[in-house]
């Protein structure tokens, strides 16, 4: 459970990196038309929450596989390349009640770390020419910040730009985030022995996708 906190803020890093992380356009829309339409650097951009997903899979006892969430985010690119994204610790879901009050109370102590943070600086030039319909893949280094403490992720994610005034970005692979990053393995102990199990393994992967929209 402690596992899938901290994936959410690398996950939020992620997130930052869609809007701003294209350069050359890796190819062009269905049947190699590609469509003219404003440049991603006119304006700044919102995360669109109904079209994003954050999720983390735990692991405890060694073998036992759980799926878990962050129901809450917002973030924000501007048009001089500064992105950020906040993901709301209390809205972890692990679809249990009790284990969501552990981790909100005990883990990320939500009461005085409410928040945790993904800010990147991007450059607009590099991603002023993607078209609609094409997508690339970019790398994405970003700096996450849980309960004050501060760690860079760097991981890569695949752009999309969907419509005019719509991307999305999805990671190439799940990132991997461990308690250590974040100072949380005495956390992560609390847990695990407030559940009486022999082990929560501290390093979990992460998943997304995340949609930004202009304005």
């Amino acid at each position: 459970m402690t596992n899938l906190r901290l994936l959410a803020p690398l996950a939020a890093a992620l997130a930052l990196g869609l809007a701003g992380c294209a350069e050359q356009p890796a190819g062009d829309a269905p049947g190699g038309e590609t469509t003219a339409a404003a440049p991603l650097t006119e304006g700044n951009w919102t995360l669109d929450p109904a079209g994003s997903r954050l999720s983390y899979v735990s692991i405890k006892a060694g073998e036992v596989a759980e799926a878990n969430r962050f129901d809450a985010m917002t973030g924000t690119v501007a048009t001089d390349g500064t992105a950020s994204l906040d993901i709301d610790l209390a809205s972890v879901n692990t679809g249990v009640d009790i284990r969501n009050e552990r981790m909100r109370e005990i883990f990320f102590a939500v009461a005085d770390n409410p928040t945790a943070t993904v800010t990147a600086k991007l450059d607009p030039a590099a991603f002023a020419g993607l078209a609609v319909g094409q997508s690339l893949t970019r790398p994405l280094k970003a700096n996450v910040t849980i309960k004050g403490v501060n760690s860079d992720v760097e991981t890569e994610v695949l752009v999309t730009r969907v419509a005019e005034d719509r991307v999305t970005v999805v990671p190439t692979a799940p990132v991997i985030i461990s308690t250590d990053m974040f100072d949380l393995t005495d956390e992560l102990g609390e847990l695990r022995a407030l559940a009486e199990l022999p082990s929560i393994t501290p390093a979990v992967p992460v998943t997304f996708t995340l949609a930004f929209k202009r304005g």
